[in-house]
């Protein structure tokens, strides 16, 4: 009997980690008319006039021109005199804990525990699609707790957007995402002790991920280089070597899943492109070298611009560990211009914010930061949308608002194309057909 109980509970395990739960999400079976009077339905392509979009089953059924009139017992949503888009996806945040006041986190860790870091990511998954932003992915975080959250929207337990999870980014031993770094002789122990994320050499970084992976990671992080938040003094540099760093690329792909480098210093981003990374997270420096990378390999580079304006204010006003101000000052000072340098050879980019260094829900103010490394407002929403939808793999189910895919839908005043900040302030958000937001107002969930 135990061992049937025991292979039950295994089964069980494995359920959990590895596939959404299987709750069938809340979706409207009737029908929805969304009246707008201006509809970017595919970013980079020419907005359209006053359309009317159809949605069932929560997707997007028609788009048609003008405002039809409802069939049957169809409900009327009005956006006439609204810029209507697809939900955002930023590519690059925390759910996990208090995100945006490091002093805060800092002071509560001797009295709070998961349980409570998971209540926060709730309260931040439900501002952050308030913000707009109906998907995300989340490259950090409790790999089991964050899981659990994921599942849980998916099922229609909680409002937040759809969550891509990394769990816990793996790192060497003494990196970036070394959790035990700084922390006093026994506590470090214990800390260490208790790390599956922590590697060294190709086989153990095997390991690593598929220990991720065990634990219901859609998508692996690694940590190339040094990091600014990290509490030790070992710079931005490269930090783990090119074989690690293939050893995970490989055994992610060999997955299914794809690859994301947290890298700051140029060695250590060359080092991922040319293990065969998907995406660059940072990419604080780059040089003429580095970008050809990029287009050779057709890599994927998530600035987060706000990252280090954030970290750089924290450091200055005394918020973060005296280890991280050199670091922050170092990568505030250069990263603007080498993403504008990517931005102007035409390295691919994707939206993304770093969310959790700064505060949940203005992931939008990235926006006017990338028009002002080049971007154009339409370049930097298509960032946002289809090409961050491409680089999740998808792009067949996100990004635009056409026939078939999930009626994530935003509203603002105002043309975005023209002004990009018109992006901070979204009054209506619908996510899988099921609105969470109307005229700036929150609305019931699960709905009625």
């Amino acid at each position: 009997m135990r061992r049937i109980l025991g292979s039950a509970i295994m089964l069980g395990m494995g359920v959990a980690g590895n596939v959404q739960a299987q709750t069938a999400p809340i979706t409207p079976s009737r029908t929805i008319y969304i009246q707008a009077g201006h509809v970017i339905d595919r970013p980079g392509q020419p907005a359209r006039g006053a359309t009317t979009i159809v949605v069932r089953d929560g997707k997007v059924a028609e788009l048609r021109d003008g405002f039809a009139a409802p069939d049957g017992d169809a409900s009327v949503i009005d956006l006439k005199d609204r810029y209507v888009l697809p939900g955002l996806i930023d590519m690059h945040v925390h759910l996990w804990g208090i995100g945006g006041d490091p002093l805060r986190s800092r002071l509560g860790e001797l009295n709070r525990d998961e349980s409570d870091d998971l209540i926060e990511a709730e309260k931040n998954a439900r501002v952050t699609l308030e913000a707009g932003f109906t998907t995300v992915r989340d490259l950090g975080g409790n790999p089991r707790g964050i899981r659990a959250l994921r599942d849980g929207i998916e099922g229609g337990a909680v409002a937040g957007p759809t969550i891509v999870n990394a769990g816990q980014m793996v790192s060497v031993t003494g990196g970036h995402g070394d959790g035990s770094n700084g922390l006093a002789e026994d506590y470090a122990e214990t800390a260490h002790a208790h790390q599956i994320n922590t590697c060294d050499g190709p086989d153990d970084c095997r390991r690593a991920v598929r220990a991720q992976i065990s634990l219901g990671a859609q998508v692996i992080k690694f940590a190339a280089t040094g990091g600014v938040l990290s509490n030790v003094a070992g710079g931005l540099g490269r930090q783990m070597t090119p074989e690690e760093m293939k050893a995970i690329v490989d055994t992610a792909h060999g997955f299914g899943r794809k690859v994301a480098a947290h890298s700051h210093a140029r060695e250590g981003t060359e080092a991922a492109l040319e293990a065969g990374v998907d995406s660059i997270e940072h990419g604080t420096f780059l040089e003429e070298s580095t970008i050809r990378l990029f287009k050779q390999r057709n890599a994927w580079l998530v600035p987060t611009m706000m990252a280090p304006v954030a970290a750089l204010a924290q450091a200055r006003g005394g918020q973060l560990p005296p280890a991280t101000i050199s670091k922050a000052e170092a990568a505030g000072a250069v990263a603007a211009a080498s993403h504008k340098r990517a931005i102007a050879a035409g390295v691919r980019i994707a939206f993304g914010t770093d969310t959790g260094v700064s505060r949940h829900g203005d992931n939008a103010q990235e926006f006017a930061l990338m028009v002002r490394a080049g971007m154009t407002p339409a370049g930097a929403i298509r960032a946002a949308t289809i090409d961050a939808a491409d680089l999740l793999g998808r792009k067949d189910q996100l990004g635009s608002l056409e026939p078939g895919k999930f009626a994530d839908i935003i509203a603002v005043t105002g043309d975005p194309l023209v002004d990009v900040t018109r992006l901070e302030q979204v009054d209506f958000v619908m996510r899988h057909g099921v609105a969470v937001k109307i005229g700036g107002a929150r609305q019931a969930f699960p709905p009625n």
